[in-house]
């Protein structure tokens, strides 16, 4: 790290002065301290390289020499700066880890008697909380890289505030980053003084780098391997014109192998990779001086908190991952996105720490601009189930009263409100139970907290802590999707994964084996509702305890079939036989694969699988697919634990998931189990079944006889609606009737019936029973006289009904005598078809409702000869033309000159004679 030419003892301690006066945050102390006696709360505003995650904590705990001992608690988004922060502080005070200096992160704890500054994760800051609300014996809490907007850090930030208000007003609180919203986070903590740190260690130049080749943006979790291929050839650019080691910022882990792969094994550089999983011994030795020339690809974990020592030249992909939850699939998921502006400045600033530096950036100048300023904030994209449990286990189940710069989206909210009441965590009313607790306090997400929790019941502690360890941390590739193999795989050990499962495989042991929660978070459980000091939960036994097994908890859906709550709430069953039942049949049949797969099962019931066709149909309703060549193929049933949606497929892919059989698919999702009698309109008639279903999985069917009355009923209208009201008997009356009142709904309105398709249908109730209710399939309705129903929705109250006839009658009489029916099948014009003859002497149009009807005069053949809805102006300007025409064909039928004084007939010249 930095050359060290002087120090000084302090109280037992030796400064590395010329490391410490180099530090440029060291001007903003003043202020910063003023900022904390005047306000209690400041937001700390530094560049990169200016030392506020080493220096500040140290002045803030009096380590320098000046004020008084104080316990600094400094907040961390990764365990990788957390361990580098403390490291970087304890080489300053010339100590050990764990003397002055240490750090706790999850499964790893280095912390003296004499400890004065500690630095955690936000997540292990949110554990604490919930234990200790007031945070006994610390007197400031820093939250660093508070940008990232980590939903932890959100968290921890609105507890703390929280904690301030209401218990301890002496609590100092600082909010600090290289790039954020200070007007924010002032707002946010009361309005806080911002304290501004200028200047960085060194300037970094910027190099603009674009590919030359046209490169398709990241969809999904997909990266245009052009880009890749882009950024090796500009590390390998950094490595010929500059000098220094290179920091190489990538998305994720597939990415850093792929560009390793790229780069091979350039002469006299070593190639190294750091990311979140990478073992501690690996991480350790990239913030160590290196021997030789360094490239180091990282993702996003080295924007914050670190020095990478060495390191004179950056290169940005320019690509960073964020979370996302498919809610209609029940998916969650990383996304590759454009990485923001605030986080390009962190990566930049990697390069300025140790000296004049570079910024190689993978994109155009222009582009630039329209970055987003910040990354987006989890609480807006993230599955908020684990806030949702924190937030209820700290009395606020709505999260309404948190100070939060981002309020929780209600849909996120409403989908993880109901997978915590299935599984018993809160209570009707959105409050914690005494199983929600110990659920926060497993330090892992509720699915995985309810799937070690039931399956130690069911299947041993050891084997369910195995397979939850395995799930709470991807597995390396090579691994496979097979999850059963991949869990010998990691007992075989032999890798750096396997050696942070062991370690994890111990931990959630223990915390299994602790049954009886303690400290304040159990005096919670037991209190009544108020948000801070009495606590959130329910009283006592007011649901599943930490002995109740799988079926009070099997629903777990982030989207569809998320409305577990009405099956599988607090005080459902208590899931201890049938979970062990399950284990002795499990093991006697299918051995040890099928006990992991019950795990899995436990945690995502909703992904439970059955084999149908060429795919898998999930309980959720999900279709997804397994790989070509995987052990998995083949299998009925899967419980599936990792699955993504490639780009440009409508279904989901199986990355890792284990083999089940259908007993253990009824026990773990038994809440959406469901048995019942389905009466539907198929292929043109009415099919009643019983119908078992797992969600939206079949699992059996059989005839059903004796169908429920009013399901065939359903069933009925749903074929009428589908194939249409001509499935009725319908006479050549009964359809005249619907005409003519179709006329007179069009020219009259009300009181008159609408009797078109939709308006029937709605008003079925109204005019098709009891026929209706007494029909049992299709035939019987062929013989419903549609006529005689419509009749039902005549105004017969308002006694218009009786004017049926009067205001549309089905016949009028013409002229000659004659009564002829009326076309109403155009209700806006009906016809009315007579011989031309029979209407002699008539000067105006017939008229029905005062609507003149369209006459088809026809001729003597009955074929139509004029058509006119103005008889007196036919009979003067049309008529001489069509009895020109007519009249030597029809000779024997009389064709007056004056039509309109002639008597009407319906008979020929020779019987008009007679």
């Amino acid at each position: 790290m930095f050359g060290v030419s002087g120090a000084y003892d302090t109280g037992g301690v030796i400064l590395r002065d010329e490391a410490l006066d180099a530090l440029p945050v060291r001007a903003a102390l003043p202020a910063l301290n003023d900022a904390l006696d005047g306000h209690g709360t400041a937001v700390l505003a530094a560049p990169p390289g200016t030392g506020k995650t080493t220096l500040v904590p140290l002045a803030l705990a009096g380590l320098l020499g000046e004020g008084p001992a104080r316990r600094v608690l400094v907040a961390e988004p990764r365990r990788i700066a957390a361990r580098a922060a403390a490291r970087r502080m304890a080489w300053l005070l010339g100590e050990r880890p764990g003397e002055s200096v240490g750090h706790t992160v999850r499964g790893e704890r280095v912390v003296g008697r004499h400890t004065r500054v500690e630095v955690v994760t936000t997540g292990v800051l949110l554990q604490r909380l919930q234990r200790d609300q007031e945070l006994t014996g610390v007197d400031v809490v820093v939250l660093d890289e508070c940008h990232e907007r980590h939903l932890d850090a959100d968290t921890s930030a609105a507890f703390l505030w929280d904690v301030r208000e209401t218990l301890r007003p002496e609590l100092r609180l600082v909010a600090a980053s290289a790039t954020t919203d200070t007007a924010g986070w002032a707002r946010l903590l009361g309005g806080a003084p911002v304290v501004e740190a200028h200047g960085s260690l060194f300037g970094v130049e910027v190099v603009w780098a674009p590919s030359a080749r046209p490169v398709r943006p990241p969809h999904g979790m997909r990266v245009d391997p052009a880009l890749l291929a882009h950024v090796a050839s500009v590390v390998r650019r950094a490595l010929a014109e500059r000098s220094g080691d290179v920091l190489c910022f990538l998305p994720g882990v597939g990415e850093i192998a792929r560009v390793a792969g790229l780069l091979g094994a350039p002469a006299g550089v070593d190639v190294l990779q750091v990311h979140g999983r990478a073992p501690a011994a690996v991480q350790d030795a990239v913030l160590a001086p290196g021997v030789r020339r360094r490239v180091v690809l990282a993702t996003s974990v080295a924007e914050s908190s670190l020095t990478v020592p060495g390191v004179r030249v950056v290169v940005d992909s320019g690509l960073a991952r964020e979370p996302r939850v498919d809610h209609a699939r029940g998916l969650s998921a990383l996304a590759t996105v454009r990485a923001s502006q605030a986080a390009g400045r962190q990566r930049a600033g990697r390069a300025g720490r140790e000296g004049p530096g570079v910024v190689y950036r993978c994109w155009e100048e222009a582009e630039d601009a329209r970055l987003p300023s910040f990354p987006a904030p989890e609480i807006r994209v993230a599955d908020l189930t684990a806030f949702a449990l924190q937030a209820a286990c700290w009395g606020d189940p709505d999260a309404s009263g948190l100070a939060l710069l981002d309020p929780p989206p209600d849909g996120a909210m409403a989908a993880a409100r109901s997978l915590l009441t299935a599984i018993g965590a809160v209570d009707s009313a959105g409050r914690a139970t005494a199983r929600g607790v110990r659920l926060a306090r497993l330090g892992l997400h509720p699915r995985l907290g309810r799937a070690l929790l039931d399956g130690a019941a069911s299947v041993g502690v050891e084997r369910a802590a195995e397979v939850v360890a395995l799930l709470s941390e991807e597995a390396p590739r090579e691994y496979g999707d097979d999850l059963a193999a991949a869990l010998r795989s990691a007992r075989r050990g032999g890798d750096a994964y396997g050696a942070r499962w062991r370690a994890e495989v111990r931990r959630l042991r223990a915390v299994v084996e602790d049954r009886t929660p303690t400290g304040p978070a159990a005096a919670r459980a037991d209190g009544g509702g108020s948000r801070v000091g009495a606590g959130a939960g329910a009283a006592p036994g007011a649901g599943p305890g930490p002995g109740v097994g799988a079926a009070a908890a099997a629903g777990a859906g982030a989207g569809p079939g998320a409305g577990l709550g009405a099956k599988a709430g607090p005080g459902v069953g208590t899931g201890t036989g049938a979970g062990v039942g399950v284990g002795a049949r499990a093991g006697a049949d299918a051995g040890a694969d099928v006990l992991a797969g019950f795990v899995v099962a436990l945690a995502f019931p909703e992904r439970l699988a059955r084999a149908d066709g060429g795919s898998y149909l999930m309980v959720s309703g999900t279709r997804a697919e397994v790989r070509e060549g995987t052990d998995l193929r083949g299998a009925s049933w899967l419980a599936v634990a990792v699955a993504d949606r490639p780009v440009g497929r409508g279904h989901a892919r199986v990355q890792l998931a284990a083999v089940v059989d259908e007993e253990v698919a009824r026990f773990a999702a038994g809440a959406l189990l469901d048995e019942r009698d389905e009466v539907h309109w198929a292929d043109g008639d009415v099919v009643a079944l019983r119908v078992e279903r797992l969600g939206a999985v079949e699992l059996a069917v059989r005839p059903l006889r004796d169908a429920d009355a009013g399901l065939v009923r359903g069933a009925l209208v749903e074929g009428l609606e589908k194939d249409g009201l001509g499935l009725l008997r319908w006479s050549s009356e009964a359809g005249a009737l619907r005409q003519r009142l179709a006329f007179l709904r069009w020219h009259l309105g009300d009181p008159w019936p609408d009797v078109c398709e939709a308006s029937l249908h709605a008003r079925v109730d109204e005019w098709l029973e009891p026929e209706l209710s007494r029909a049992r399939r299709r035939s019987d309705l062929g013989r419903i006289d549609a006529g005689a129903a419509l009749g039902r929705l005549l105004p017969w109250a308002s006694g218009e009904a009786a004017r049926l006839e009067e205001l549309a009658p089905e016949r009028i009489t013409v002229p000659s005598g004659s009564r002829i029916r009326i076309d109403y099948a155009d209700p806006e014009r009906p016809v009315l078809a007579v011989k031309l003859q029979e209407m002699f002497g008539l000067q105006e149009s017939p008229r029905v409702a005062g609507v003149p009807l369209l006459v088809h005069l026809l001729s003597p053949a009955g074929r139509p000869a004029a058509v006119t809805a103005d008889l007196a102006s036919f009979w003067r300007d049309g008529y001489k033309g069509v009895r020109a025409e007519l009249r030597g064909r029809y000779p024997k039928h009389p064709w007056p000159e004056d039509p309109a004084g002639a008597e009407p007939t319906r008979f020929t010249n020779a019987r008009l004679r007679r």
